[in-house]
C-alpha cells in the first residue's frame, strides 16, 4: 500500500474523506481505475460513488465518444 501526505494551507476548505472523493473520481475518469477500485479508495459503495460523481461532471460511463460513434456506426 502506498502512503501519501499532503499538506494544504488553511484557507482550503475541505475534509479528508472529500478530497479521497475527488482523487478517485479522477483517477476513475482518466481510466486508471475501476468503478470497483474507485468506490473502494474514497471509502463509498458503488452505488454512492456512482451517484456522487455527477456532482464532480465525471460520467458514470466512462467510454469515449469516438468508440460510441464507432459501436454506432458498426451496428
Amino acid at each position: 500500500m502506498q502512503v501519501m501526505q499532503i499538506i494544504l494551507p488553511d484557507f482550503v476548505n475541505t475534509d479528508i474523506q472529500e478530497i479521497r472523493f475527488m482523487l478517485a473520481a479522477k483517477m476513475y475518469e482518466q481510466g486508471k481505475l475501476s468503478l470497483g477500485q474507485s468506490a473502494d479508495l474514497s471509502g463509498l459503495s458503488k452505488r454512492t460513488f456512482m451517484e456522487l460523481l455527477g456532482n464532480y461532471g465525471v460520467s458514470v460511463f466512462n467510454y469515449p465518444a469516438e468508440e460510441i460513434e464507432r459501436d454506432f456506426e458498426n451496428a
